[in-house]
């Protein structure tokens, strides 16, 4: 007679893969391949990339299975991996993205292009560093629950999963976030 691995705890399942029955692994995979995907698929906005991001979000999650505390649910642990895969990966465009807009040094005296004036970057610039500094200014806790929801779009029950605090505790603080961040652009909301 076999074991029922759907019938079985996140907590059962992390003892039986640490103790060698793959198809424990696979068993989580069952559970929370779709779930993790869609929180990065919503936090990056890109498909293929999120299927990638997926993937590596179960690499890193069943390499540090050791590290999971059985009695927490580990939907939000390894949405907690997922979110620094995609943090990562933002990181990663974002230098990518440099580096693709940058120009050989041959062609530094041809440059002419559709691009924005620099006047209108420097506004840009200049908005997007306002906005930045101010949110700096919030408090930690505010300025995490800000970015997931904010930044990353990530609803308000998966904010509460990868930050281990309830749903209201989120809707409080989101709520403060966006009243301090205006307080500290000079708007009101």
């Amino acid at each position: 007679m076999s074991l029922d691995l759907s019938q079985c705890s996140d907590g059962d399942l992390a003892a039986l893969a640490l103790g060698g029955q793959q198809l424990a692994y696979r068993e989580f995979l069952r559970r929370y391949k779709e779930p993790v995907y869609r929180l990065i698929r919503g936090s990056i906005g890109d498909a293929d990339e999120a299927l990638d991001l997926t993937q590596e979000t179960f690499v890193a999650a069943f390499s540090a299975l050791k590290r999971y505390e059985p009695g927490r649910p580990f939907r939000h642990w390894v949405a907690r991996i997922a979110l620094n895969k995609c943090r990562d990966w933002s990181r990663r465009q974002a230098v990518r993205s440099f580096f693709r807009k940058a120009r050989p040094i041959e062609e530094a005296f041809d440059l002419s292009s559709d691009a924005p004036s620099p006047e209108a970057e420097a506004g840009d610039r200049a908005e997007l560093a306002r906005v930045a500094g101010a949110m700096t200014n919030l408090p930690q806790k505010l300025r995490q629950v800000l970015v997931l929801c904010a930044v990353e779009g990530l609803t308000q029950a998966e904010a509460a999963g990868a930050l281990g605090v309830t749903e209201k505790a989120v809707e409080t603080r989101l709520y403060r976030a966006r009243q301090q961040l205006a307080h500290g652009l000079g708007e009101k909301i």
